[in-house]
């Protein structure tokens, strides 16, 4: 693994550092507009609530956006360090109770962020296709015995000539009932 996709953790305490990195794996090739998908981008000043969050206006169609815009990041009222190390903590494998607990957050906020989290990451994952062999094990499925009235009847089946009390005994002697060993 080359060192340009470790994560200093340290690092990611500080927003300014966070915004960069949303930043640098969103756009690696430059600035491009999520409504047109143009390069012809200009800064346009910074968020007012988050001051390293950095606005721009696209000259092709004049919309608006910001680093987070059309992202799974957006409109929350958690600081994107937060959800920085709710990522990173979902990649040590940690449940979400661990997670709240790391974070100092109610569990139900922490439920909400990490399936927003996955649902982000699944849709950003390619389409998987199969190609040559592929190798798949058995599975058996007991659904019924369709097709096998016999079999039906003789577990004491739905077939109506029993009433719902006939069956239930017939249950209970098959429960309670143990074959004598003599």
């Amino acid at each position: 693994m080359p060192a340009s996709d470790l994560v200093n953790l340290s690092g990611l305490m500080d927003d300014a550092k966070c915004f960069a990195l949303v930043r640098q794996h969103r756009w690696p090739d430059g600035v491009r507009c999520p409504g047109c998908d143009s390069s012809s981008v200009i800064r346009d000043g910074c968020d007012d609530t988050q001051p390293h969050r950095q606005r721009y206006r696209c000259k092709a169609c004049a919309s608006r956006f910001d680093d987070l815009t059309g992202t799974v990041l957006a409109g929350h009222h958690q600081p994107l360090r937060v959800w920085v190390l709710c990522l990173y903590f979902m990649g040590l494998n940690l449940s979400n109770r661990q997670i709240a607990g790391e974070l100092e957050l109610a569990v139900s906020d922490v439920q909400v962020m990490t399936e927003q989290l996955r649902r982000g990451l699944a849709a950003k994952m390619p389409a998987v296709e199969l190609e040559g062999a592929v190798e798949i094990d058995e599975v058996y499925v007991a659904a019924g015995h369709k097709g096998q009235p016999e079999e039906v009847a003789k577990r004491g089946g739905l077939d109506g000539a029993a009433s719902w009390q006939a069956r239930r005994a017939a249950a209970r002697w098959r429960r309670t009932s143990r074959p004598s060993l003599a």
